[in-house]
């Protein structure tokens, strides 16, 4: 494998959207050089002063010509766009000799690019936010201990459960507030959902016609499975000879949630592309998020096994409710996002795809550097 292009010190964070919170503060700290990539150079001016960075970073007007001209090699990409405009971007970078991370999974296009950027010598982080992200940790560490305590080769089978959702920290009638785009938030109900239930794969065209109750810490949530987890299985590398009993990776949100969104499942039922895009801005109208909101961001990730004459459970919860200086969700999708690019600027990560977590030694040494970094959660499991 090919060593990693030596890290700049120059991170380009590209993009200030409603994730982009403290990470970007905890680089200002880490790098020699931060340039934050907006519309335009007044509002990346305005999004550093509302997090207290002003003078710390670069403001610079986002065009994509515009940062190719300014990257150097083993300069840092961060990208906060939709995920659509990451493969490009990762083209630029891999050009000029620039490293690339993101929080978003890995799409198709993305992956294409990856065995040129690795033989370039170019690390490519995704997954590396909340959702995916933090999630991934809490699974990498929870089958480890699993399989310690139940071993690989017993006959086993197991539940896996991971549900995150950002939701209003006080309820509200629509029983949610807006933390990401309320396009993208439609278009993820409107993709089929694979999941495993009673041992067996199932799809669901409409993934909130099959949502249920779900127990978080003596509360109840609604929830339901989101895009497609049987691929999971063997990335959180679970035993070939235990068998899922339920695996599902899906959406959290506050109870009565399904009840609120008739009109809007209405709509999708029947929409068209156009129609769920004018949907979506008069939500965004009707659900503003102001600064007087306070968000909630709650990930839950179980698992329990059992196998060869003994159970095992184990189970992580992260529950923030944001503040007036930082949003949870901002705070979630930024400080992971920032610690990746941490181990880009050390060279501690190799060149190629990397994820959040692909082994539980790094679940594990990310977990911690993350709780003492402010992102709190617990850990209840058999010993």
């Amino acid at each position: 494998m090919p060593e990693p292009v030596p890290a700049s010190g120059t991170v380009h964070w590209v993009g200030a959207g409603l994730s982009t919170g403290s990470g970007l503060a905890a680089l200002c700290e880490a790098a020699d050089r931060v340039r934050l990539w907006h519309r335009t150079e007044d509002r990346a001016a305005d999004a550093l002063a509302r997090l207290g960075l002003t003078g710390r970073a670069e403001p610079r007007a986002y065009t994509l010509p515009a940062l190719t001209a300014e990257l150097a090699p083993g300069d840092v990409v961060v990208s906060m766009l939709p995920a659509p405009e990451h493969a490009a971007l990762l083209a630029e970078c891999v050009g000029r000799q620039a490293h690339f991370a993101c929080s978003s999974y890995v799409s198709d296009a993305v992956l294409e690019q990856v065995p040129a950027a690795e033989k370039a010598g170019l690390v490519v982080l995704t997954e590396a936010g909340l959702d995916p992200g933090i999630d991934h940790l809490f699974a990498h560490s929870l089958v480890a201990r699993a399989r310690e305590a139940i071993g690989d080769a017993t006959a086993a089978s197991y539940t896996f459960t991971s549900y995150c959702g950002g939701v209003p920290a006080v309820p509200n009638d629509f029983r949610y507030r807006f933390s990401w785009a309320p396009a993208g938030v439609l278009n993820a109900l409107r993709s089929p959902a694979r999941y495993v239930e009673d041992g067996a794969e199932t799809t669901a065209e409409r993934p909130w016609e099959v949502t249920r109750r779900h127990l978080v810490d003596g509360e109840t949530f609604e929830v339901y499975p989101n895009r497609d987890s049987v691929p999971f299985v063997e990335q959180y590398g679970l035993p070939a000879a235990w068998q899922p009993r339920t695996f599902v990776r899906g959406t959290l949100r506050l109870n009565g949630w399904l009840h609120a969104w008739d009109a809007v499942f209405e709509e999708l039922k029947g929409g068209d592309d156009a129609r769920i895009a004018a949907l979506a801005r008069e939500l965004a109208r009707t659900y503003p998020t102001t600064d007087a909101d306070r968000d909630r961001v709650v990930l839950a990730v179980s698992l329990d096994v059992k196998g060869g004459g003994r159970t095992w459970s184990g189970h992580y919860l992260l529950d923030l409710v944001g503040d007036a200086e930082e949003s949870a969700m901002a705070r979630c999708v930024s400080r992971p996002l920032a610690l990746g690019v941490r181990h880009i600027l050390d060279g501690s990560l190799p060149a190629g795809l990397n994820r959040a977590a692909e082994t539980a030694a790094r679940s594990e040494e990310w977990l911690g550097e993350l709780a003492r970094e402010g992102i709190g959660f617990t850990l209840r499991a058999d010993s």
